[in-house]
């Protein structure tokens, strides 16, 4: 048996900007559940990666552990990838990102790689602005351990054991507001038209993109008793705001016309146009985001699309002021300055 996706594609597929099909952002073949939320996912990232034009060797990839950190191994094959150990994902994309600022920076985690063992992680990355894309594949179970309750599992949910979960679950989204998070979002793995937006403005955005993506898992949290099973989910989920994202590179004032449509631009020049559905939702105001967030949460809802975003963001590489070349591009001749700069450098700590 192979896990490799066949190299034979239709030659009329449809090409981006920069001549890549679809399959050109493919990975190998999923061996995930048939059914499993990760795999859509996982589409949606490919096609948003497609339709951006990104070149896949401009993407790095990095994951901790958990059915979520496998999924990286099923899109974008041909990027750079880390698996990491469990919940250690951020700091080693915070590594990376430091040595070269030119690449774009995925993360995938789980609720557990992300609320338990590497939640300490997750609050750090945050609060340093790290530019990357935060994508958790919230499912509210441990899959590869047979279903036990992780820590974002609601209070009173019962997953296929049906014991009912007696603690209060971690809302990511809203600890990601209160941690300072320039970027919040979430989503459902069973609304691409949603999702694929969401991607696309997170990869844009300049600084930290938390996007929560509520992922049924198939075979122990999909039960009429769990709160993260696909039906509750549709039945549950209220649109904060309906998102397009447009890429551009011309210059693009932003309007706003109140109480129906924002429309931002981006600082690569790409604009998101939302249309605002919930009237208590101001998305750029945190305070607003957090009390939206709370009153669905009181309401036994699912409060999805872009929660909450800071069109003045200034990433991690400009708050440490880092050389505009990535690390990796200087030669032993720019990093060392010469003995009679750090003779004067000595002596001015004297």
């Amino acid at each position: 048996m192979t896990y490799q996706v066949p190299k034979f594609r239709n030659p009329s597929l449809p090409r981006n900007a920069l001549g890549y099909t679809k399959a050109d952002y493919e990975g190998s073949i999923s061996s995930l559940c048939a059914g499993c939320g990760h795999d859509s996912i996982s589409a949606c990232i490919i096609r948003a990666c497609h339709e951006l034009s990104i070149a896949p060797h401009k993407i790095a990839k990095l994951s901790g552990i958990g059915c979520s950190s496998k999924s990286p191994a099923y899109f974008l094959g041909k990027s750079h990838g880390f698996n990491s150990v469990h919940g250690r994902m951020p700091s080693v994309v915070t590594g990376a990102a430091m040595a070269n600022r030119d690449l774009i920076y995925l993360g995938v985690s789980g609720d557990g790689d992300t609320a338990s063992i590497g939640m300490g992680q997750f609050i750090h990355v945050i609060r340093r602005n790290l530019n990357m894309v935060y994508v958790v594949m919230n499912n509210g179970c441990y899959g590869l351990t047979k279903g036990q309750d992780s820590a974002t599992a609601d209070q009173g949910s019962a997953s296929k054991k049906n014991d009912p979960n007696p603690f209060n679950g971690i809302d990511l989204p809203a600890l990601a507001l209160q941690s300072g998070a320039t970027f919040v979002a979430r989503s459902f793995s069973g609304d691409k038209e949603q999702l694929i937006p969401l991607i696309k403005a997170g990869m844009t955005h300049r600084g930290f993109a938390l996007i929560d993506v509520v992922s049924p898992c198939v075979t122990f949290n999909n039960n009429e008793t769990s709160t993260k099973n696909y039906d509750y989910v549709r039945e549950h989920a209220r649109a904060g705001g309906i998102v397009d994202f447009v890429p551009m590179r011309d210059e693009i004032t932003t309007r706003y016309q109140p109480g129906s449509t924002y429309e931002v631009t981006l600082h690569d020049g790409s604009v998101v146009h939302l249309h605002k559905v919930a009237e208590s939702l101001d998305p750029f105001d945190r305070m607003s985001a957090m009390a939206a967030l709370d009153e669905h949460r009181r309401n036994e809802e699912i409060l999805t699309g872009l929660i909450y975003m800071d069109m003045d963001s200034t990433e991690l590489h400009e708050v440490l002021g880092t050389s505009q070349r990535p690390l990796n591009q200087l030669s032993a001749a720019d990093l060392c300055p010469g003995d009679k700069v750090l003779h004067n450098i000595n002596a001015s700590l004297r």
